[in-house]
């Protein structure tokens, strides 16, 4: 009869364990993704640690969590190379420049990173919300744009 309570009571969960799943599962809904937070007024915030310092680098407050996570994955992948743990890895480059750079640097080129997701998920936002209003869906597009290239002048001239 004890070897039935026993497992009986091996099979149910603990409320430690309990308690240790809910607050994983709240850490999930609060953070998609590594390196960012959500304030208390729906801004997304990136921000991360400097190698051996206490000291940390501001990415920057973003609209949607996935620009913060960008602008963190741009830091990340400065400070600790191509075998950092990314939230997008497939769409980080190599480059050159990887060599020492310095906290500042990393801040401004994360947050341009960040800025220009922000800019385009926004405006695809937008757009979708207008093609649903038509009915019409086509304007948005599968294809990822290249967020590492300066957007090119487009001409406002429809002939």
């Amino acid at each position: 009869m004890d070897g039935e309570v026993c497992s009986a009571v091996d099979s149910s969960p603990t409320a430690t364990e309990k308690r240790k799943q809910r607050h994983q599962n709240q850490l999930q809904k609060e953070r998609p993704y590594r390196g960012i937070r959500m304030r208390k007024w729906g801004k997304w915030v990136a921000e991360i640690r400097e190698p051996n310092k206490r000291s940390r680098i501001w990415l920057g407050s973003y609209t949607t969590p996935l620009a913060a996570a960008r602008a963190y994955d741009t830091a990340v992948f400065y400070l600790r190379g191509p075998t950092a743990r990314l939230n997008f890895p497939e769409l980080m480059f190599e480059e050159s420049q990887l060599h020492d750079m310095s906290a500042a640097s990393i801040r401004k080129r994360a947050t341009e990173v960040g800025a220009r997701v922000d800019a385009i998920e926004i405006s695809l936002h937008a757009s979708n919300s207008n093609s649903n209003s038509n009915s019409n869906s086509s304007t948005h597009t599968s294809e990822k744009p290249d967020l590492n290239e300066y957007p090119s002048p487009e001409s406002s001239d429809h002939d």
